[in-house]
């Protein structure tokens, strides 16, 4: 059989596809040979007998660190399981994201697959294409050494679907030498916040940076002031589209942004920078918090970093349940797997304290299992641990837990926001009118 591609993503990922279209309960499998001819790129299907039960693995750790770990890893997976044959396949992250609908809607998807928590999982989820996996849960003992967390961003209807695995947390980050300057303590509540932001601006700072050029960032602030007014189970209920952005607690979430700026807290003119051009007054020392994931320390100065802290996005409402964003990577096993022993036996390793110690040790990634041991990591991981341990529910972000199309909206509306504080009314109608198109679309 001869196909001919007109570029190299859509090769990628037939080629994928083909290399998961094994027939375990068989003699043979079908393994792929690609020749080049005449300019012209050749898939040709192979049979190769088989005498060992299968096991099927399609990864998108396709950066080089990641690509060598995950190697190791089924290595070491396999030799602990020599009477497997296992077939192992990495395809680049972009081209993972488009092939993964046609793995789930083949006959004979991988066993296994590398994917991401929220609302990634749960389309797939709702879809009956992901596998049950509560037992697996329950027999490894997850249900305990996991954060709650972490099972409630695996959980629907009570049942476990997914596999996190590695992560990194959300804070207010801050410049440890401005508080000190002027003697504030971390707030804990948002009345304390307003105070240290007050007294921030008196002194001259600008109390937040943040760069809304590209909208993701003016999200994180939504998803906080959400699951902090409202709690978090409203917040991805609203996220799934089976909350009404006309709700008026919606219409609440913006009154309590609104203040900040009305205030002036946040860095004037924010749409003109990136996230990482808006370090630059706190790198000089004018601004002195931002609200941003903990790769922000990727791009400080190393005496930048060394005056760096963080603390947990204040609480408001101290009846509500504590959400924190801590955007998950992890695994699934497809319904229709054809090796479901198999693919289980593979997930209990998986989540395993060997596996996450290991790649905590190789790649510095934060276990989902809170029994690896917490001496491998840094007083400030540590610290994120401490964080997302001691959180009821683990979002993912704004763009992770709700679809596509309405995050473009959202993110859109947010930005308008921002732009005309006044709006909140007529912004929160046209959101509401997108998420019933979108979501009864759906």
């Amino acid at each position: 059989m001869k196909h001919k591609f007109s570029s190299l993503i859509g090769f990628v990922i037939v080629l994928a596809i083909l290399l998961s279209a094994c027939q375990p309960t068989t003699e043979t499998i079908i393994e792929t040979v690609v020749v080049e001819k005449e300019g012209e790129t050749i898939i040709k299907e192979v049979e190769v007998p088989v005498d060992k039960p299968v096991l099927i693995y399609n990864s998108y750790m396709s950066d080089p660190d990641p690509r060598v770990a995950d190697a190791e890893a089924v290595a070491t997976f396999q030799a602990a399981h020599p009477d497997y044959e296992i077939i192992h396949s990495t395809v680049a992250h972009e081209d993972f994201k488009t092939a993964i609908r046609a793995y789930l809607t083949a006959s004979t998807p991988p066993d296994v697959l590398t994917w991401f928590a929220g609302n990634r999982a749960r389309f797939f989820i709702d879809n009956d294409q992901i596998m049950d996996i509560s037992d697996v849960w329950e027999s490894e003992g997850w249900n305990t050494s996991y954060p709650k967390g972490f099972k409630a961003v695996s959980t629907v209807d009570d049942a476990q679907y997914f596999l996190p695995t590695s992560w990194y947390w959300w804070a207010v980050y801050y410049r440890v030498s401005i508080f000190e300057e002027l003697g504030l303590e971390t707030p804990e509540t948002w009345d304390e916040f307003l105070v240290v932001c007050e007294t921030l601006q008196e002194n001259g700072y600008t109390p937040i940076a943040i760069g809304t050029k590209y909208r993701w960032t003016a999200a994180g602030w939504f998803d906080y002031l959400n699951m902090r007014v409202n709690g978090p189970e409203f917040h991805i209920n609203l996220m799934l589209g089976t909350e009404s952005y006309a709700d008026p607690r919606v219409a609440d979430v913006f009154e309590y942004w609104r203040v900040l700026l009305d205030e002036g807290y946040f860095l004037e003119d924010a749409a003109a920078y990136s996230w990482s051009e808006a370090l630059e007054p706190m790198i000089a020392g004018d601004a002195a918090m931002y609200l941003m994931g903990d790769f922000i320390r990727d791009d400080l100065p190393d005496e930048t970093e060394a005056d760096l802290d963080f603390f947990r996005f204040p609480i408001i409402d101290p009846a509500v349940l504590i959400g924190e964003d801590a955007p998950t990577d992890g695994f699934f096993i497809p319904v229709n797997s054809q090796h479901p022993e198999e693919a289980k036996e593979f997930l209990a390793y998986l989540g395993s304290v060997e596996y996450q110690t290991f790649f905590a040790e190789k790649l510095g990634r934060l276990p989902t299992n809170f029994d690896v041991d917490k001496s491998l990591f840094t007083e400030t991981q540590q610290k994120g641990l401490a964080l997302i341990e001691g959180a009821d529910f683990v979002a993912q972000f704004y763009d992770r837990d709700t679809t596509p199309e309405m995050a473009d909206e959202g993110m859109n509306a947010f930005m308008a926001f921002w732009d005309d504080p006044d709006s909140i009314d007529e912004l929160l109608v046209d959101l509401e009118a997108a998420r019933l198109e979108i979501f009864v679309t759906e």
